[in-house]
């Protein structure tokens, strides 16, 4: 049981306006709610996907950035090579710094 006079009121009822134009009833704290976006006017419910925006400018900073990478991704032994043999050059391959590790005392 809840206790009184510390609730909102509930409205069974409320109305949802999109433009002007009521466009569903949903239950909520308010009598009326006003929104810009709604299911029955968004292009992810619409199914027009054409109409996603995609910045060219991060494509192409993403490609720049990992484009070399494709020789990477064959497989050693496939290729006839075992890879690098440590960390390090590795690293040095794709232009990275190696960790620095530290040494345990004995």
């Amino acid at each position: 049981m809840r206790k009184r006079d510390i609730h909102p009121e509930w409205y069974d009822e409320a109305k949802v306006f999109c433009n002007g134009v009521e466009v569903m009833t949903v239950g909520g704290t308010k009598q009326q709610y006003n929104v810009d976006i709604y299911s029955g006017n968004h292009p992810f419910y619409q199914g027009n996907s054409s109409l996603m925006i995609v910045d060219e400018g991060q494509l192409n900073k993403f490609k720049k950035r990992f484009g070399g990478l494709e020789e990477f991704a064959e497989i050693g032994a496939a290729a006839g090579s075992s890879g690098p043999a440590t960390e390090d050059e590795g690293m040095k391959r794709i232009g990275g710094k190696a960790k620095a590790t530290k040494k345990k005392r004995r």
